[in-house]
């Protein structure tokens, strides 16, 4: 190898099989960037505030993240994440008794389970088109949650929930004045792990890369792609309740009226993550990044008096971006097979580079 060809190999390490690297390039411009702009922004209670507001999005997120790998979109998450939350809270309360922390945390686990169960067996066992099923099932689990289990705003959790709501893990005193992390910033960093593990290093994890870069391939290799699909989508249900159960505890109350709607920033920060839109690709370590992307960009713009339409338009305009750069990317991937085998067929490089791009970025 030559000495102007050495370099390539840690370049492309530093910027990561997804782009991490970049993305995280991007984050450290932005953050020095407006700290520049405003001082208070280089502070730990800002500091503790991005991170304590990226808790909540990062479980979701890690959720999102498994489906588009799969080759799918779920906008059924925040749903069944309301649905599992508050219908635990209510049920407690209903009943007059208390499941406490761990308890509450096991029945919405099922709730979640359950729902989630719904939107595997309709995809895979109908192999229907995941973005209408999960909008189906969204309206579906928020109906039902509103007719048949309540839609009173609840101020008083049960104690057992309660009694964490004010729990922190780092409290300190600055001269910005107080900052402290939330103890719920533990179960988001341990989800981080377990599915960065999962994915690397189980066969279901590399079952679910493979569905979404060729799944009739996959199924030809012997990969159980409907029992694959199904425990994946029940995996994301229970996340996405541990997550609304983290929303309502830390936010001290329970609302079946909110998370719903919120979407795509969950889904923006996980393609800017470098997950493929079209599957078979994405990584724990870019969503993270995406994630504390979306919420430095959020803090900025309230830091700023941006009112919070433009924030909407900035997370869409990076969505449309994210995609964008995928599409091009996949495209100069096309260009680079058919020129190194020009003899093949017409229509054969765009379908290698295509499942190249998928399976192994």
């Amino acid at each position: 190898m030559s000495a102007l060809e050495s370099p390539t190999p840690w370049l492309r390490r530093l910027r990561g099989r997804n782009n991490e690297g970049i993305l995280a390039l991007v984050l450290i411009v932005l953050v020095i960037g407006m700290s520049i702009a405003n001082p208070v922004f280089f502070t730990v209670p800002t500091a503790f505030s991005i991170v304590r507001s990226a808790i909540v999005p990062l479980i979701f997120a890690l959720g999102v993240l498994l489906v588009i790998i799969s080759g799918g979109i779920d906008m059924s998450f925040a749903a069944i994440a309301v649905a599992a939350a508050y219908t635990t809270i209510k049920v407690q309360l209903a009943g007059g008794f208390d499941l406490g922390l761990v308890g509450a945390f096991v029945l919405a686990l099922a709730i979640g389970a359950g729902l989630g169960s719904i939107n595997g067996f309709l995809i895979a066992r109908f192999r229907l088109n995941t973005m209408i099923v999960t909008l189906g099932t969204r309206g579906i689990f928020t109906g039902a949650l509103l007719t048949y289990v309540g839609s009173r705003y609840i101020a008083n959790l049960p104690d057992g929930m309660a009694s964490v709501s004010t729990t922190n893990l780092i409290h300190a005193q600055t001269s910005a004045g107080n900052s402290y992390l939330h103890v719920m910033v533990v179960p988001a960093i341990l989800l981080a792990v377990l599915i960065a593990w999962v994915l690397r290093r189980t066969m279901f994890g590399r079952s679910i890369y493979a569905i979404g870069g060729d799944t009739e391939a996959a199924r030809r290799a012997g990969i159980r792609v409907v029992r694959t699909q199904v425990l994946m989508y029940v995996l994301v249900g229970m996340m996405a309740a541990v997550g609304g159960m983290i929303y309502m505890i830390m936010g001290r109350s329970g609302t079946p009226q909110e998370l719903v709607g919120g979407e795509l920033d969950i889904i923006a920060a996980v393609v800017l993550g470098g997950a493929s839109i079209f599957g078979g690709r994405g990584s724990v370590t870019g969503t993270v990044l995406g994630v504390l992307l979306i919420q430095v960009i959020n803090n900025s713009l309230i830091l700023a008096g941006v009112p919070s339409a433009w924030q909407r338009t900035a997370v869409g305009l990076l969505l449309v971006i994210g995609v964008g750069v995928q599409a091009v990317a996949a495209r100069r991937a096309a260009r680079t097979i058919r020129t190194l085998d020009p003899d093949d067929d017409a229509e054969r490089p765009a379908e290698t580079s295509f499942e190249h791009e998928k399976v192994t970025a």
